[in-house]
């Protein structure tokens, strides 16, 4: 049996204990397409025999753009590291002066592209970039090689054992992967992922995850770019779980009924929305069922693991999910019986409603820097703590620094920042990762994080704000959709909201108020103003008067990635909201 240290080992592994006929599925012409495990590593064979011929050599950098998860990518990701080069995953979303930086920074070789927005994109700064050689796409696409003509090149079988003897010579703390993280503020970070530091952490994870190895199935859908996603794939091949690439997020609904999935991974904010579907189709029932329906929701919301709640409470949960949860379970394809979550923070009222539902959320934490994962939560062996982040995986060492700060020590801590010295000795002392993350453990070892150590602030008044804390309260509202919390020497805590315009229409629509067309005459309108101020009245109980948002402003704008508002992890872009509505800034402070 393989012996995984690096991580083109997957695939190999998988093929031994499993042999998928399914490895990887993704939908080509509307049909699923099915790559299995000997397929998998035949092609990504095929690549390195033609990448080998092209001339690539150790260490030399090839990226991967892609607007979507699928088959392609990951053969080219095998293809390329068994050649002892490095792989560079682009988020497709990022401005093109990004893409030019990244690929001058990596002195990425050659880029491989999904579709034609993306191709565009290269092509307007290619001429830029030195090392740049040659772009290739997935998509047919007319004036673009295919992706195929490297697959026709690694045909021959002649040099097979050139690439064997550049397998065999990449070592487990070889530079596997840069990762540029998208950041807040400044340029994005190269961060340089060993295989070591990416294997460690898919195999101390592993123990945490309830998987039936060889029969399950999961769909993929958050992007690959991101070392969240991508470690949990190399999970999915560690445990032989068939992975089925989502469309798009926009058809994550019609995907999950179509795959009928075990297992997902998602963000807060894809449950959030999930959370406030449901909760809009349970408003619109009438009589018994309506009165079923908020039951339900009732005694999910006060749920809490390992029948603490005693037998009666479990008793009318038995009920509860016979008539109600099951079917919000099979909304979400039947199937599905578990979630992982990471990116941001989790609502303690998502993780109670789900866990309920039997559609439990298991909340884990980590970095790009750290491969990513440092703690997940596990609904076995009392290894769930709703409102915290769960206890340290395996080989992980977690501790509280004298000021809050989280500090992580283990084998998936990177290798450092790719041409920074400096920077890597900053956050990278005595072995000792600095996360940026204020934390604390409790006596079970659980991990509750409390805020980002740069995002604190202090009111002019002296008192200290933790926003995300207050954040993350607020959208519990269902007319708020978005919200940053200002005040930084300020003598209160104010806000920013982009309201939910979505819900504002079905609010209206029920109350027969007229609120405008635009977006800009839906904040003016006095009505709206009032309801958010009083969700935020309401909230604002939940905090210490120093810490309660006594003024804020409706911004028009759906904050979104392309408009700067946030990051491709969907963060908020502090300096640049900041910005963007600094004369909003004005009217809360004057």
């Amino acid at each position: 049996m393989t012996n995984i240290t690096r991580i083109f080992d997957f695939p190999y592994y998988q093929q031994e204990k499993f042999n998928k006929s399914d490895a990887l599925v993704t939908k080509q012409n509307g049909v699923w397409v099915k790559t299995s495990s000997q397929e998998y590593i035949d092609q990504s064979n095929a690549i390195s025999r033609a990448l080998l011929r092209m001339g690539i050599q150790k260490d030399d950098k090839v990226a991967i753009i892609s607007t979507n998860n699928r088959t392609e990518w990951h053969i080219m990701d095998i293809g390329v590291l068994q050649t002892g080069a490095q792989t560079v995953p682009i988020y497709p979303t990022i401005a093109q002066e990004d893409y030019e930086y990244i690929l001058n920074h990596s002195g990425a070789m050659y880029v491989f592209v999904s579709d034609i927005e993306v191709l565009n994109k290269v092509n307007n700064i290619k001429a830029n970039v030195p090392t740049f050689k040659e772009v290739y796409s997935f998509n047919e696409i007319e004036g673009c090689k295919n992706w195929k003509k490297l697959l026709q090149l690694g045909k021959d079988l002649s040099n097979q054992n050139d690439v064997e003897e550049c397998k065999n010579n990449v070592k487990p703390d070889d530079l596997a992967t840069i990762i540029y993280t998208s950041g807040t503020t400044g340029r994005p970070k190269g961060v340089m992922l060993s295989h070591k530091n990416i294997v460690s952490d898919v195999l101390n994870s592993a123990t945490r995850i309830p998987f039936e190895p060889g029969t399950t199935k999961s769909l993929s859908f958050l992007p690959i770019c991101h070392i969240f996603e991508r470690m949990i794939l190399y999970l999915y091949q560690y445990y032989g779980v068939s992975v089925y690439f989502g469309e798009s997020i926009d058809k994550v609904s019609d995907n999950l009924k179509e795959v009928r999935p075990n297992v997902i991974s998602a963000v807060p904010r894809l449950l959030e929305k999930v959370y406030d579907k449901i909760y809009a189709k349970g408003s619109e029932l009438t009589g018994i069922k309506k009165i079923l329906f908020f039951w339900a929701i009732d005694l999910g919301l006060r749920y809490e693991p390992y029948g603490a709640n005693g037998s009666w409470y479990e008793f009318q949960l038995k009920i509860a999910r016979k008539l109600i949860f099951s079917k919000w379970k099979e909304g979400l394809g039947g199937n599905l019986d578990l979630m992982v979550s990471g990116s941001a923070a989790l609502q303690p009222r998502l993780a109670r409603v789900f866990a309920a539902a039997e559609i439990p959320v298991m909340e884990g934490y980590g970095l790009t820097e750290t491969s990513p994962v440092i703690t997940v939560n596990d609904m076995r062996n009392r290894g769930f703590k709703i409102g915290t982040v769960g206890k340290a995986i395996e080989n992980v060492e977690v501790k509280i620094a004298e000021d809050g700060e989280i500090l992580c020590k283990g084998p998936n801590v990177m290798m450092g920042y790719y041409k920074d010295e400096k920077l890597t000795n900053e956050v990278i002392q005595n072995g000792y990762f600095h996360t940026g993350d204020i934390g604390e453990i409790d006596e079970e070892g659980f991990l509750k994080i409390t805020d980002r150590k740069k995002e604190m602030f202090k009111t002019s008044g002296g008192k200290y704000i933790a926003p995300q804390m207050i954040e993350n309260t607020m959208k519990q509202s269902r007319f708020i959709e978005q919200i940053m919390v200002i005040g930084d020497g300020e003598k209160m805590p104010g806000a920013f909201i982009q309201p939910s315009f979505e819900f504002i229409r079905e609010w209206e629509k029920l109350h027969g108020i007229e609120v405008g067309k635009t977006n800009e005459e839906v904040i003016a309108h006095p009505k709206v103003i009032a309801r958010v101020q009083e969700e935020i009245d309401q909230l604002n109980k939940k905090f210490g008067n120093w810490e309660q948002i006594k003024r804020f402003e409706l911004t028009p704008d759906v904050w979104s990635i392309n408009g700067g508002h946030l990051t491709p992890t969907l963060k908020l872009k502090r300096k640049i909201i900041l910005e963007i509505y600094k004369d909003l800034y004005k009217k809360i402070y004057g």
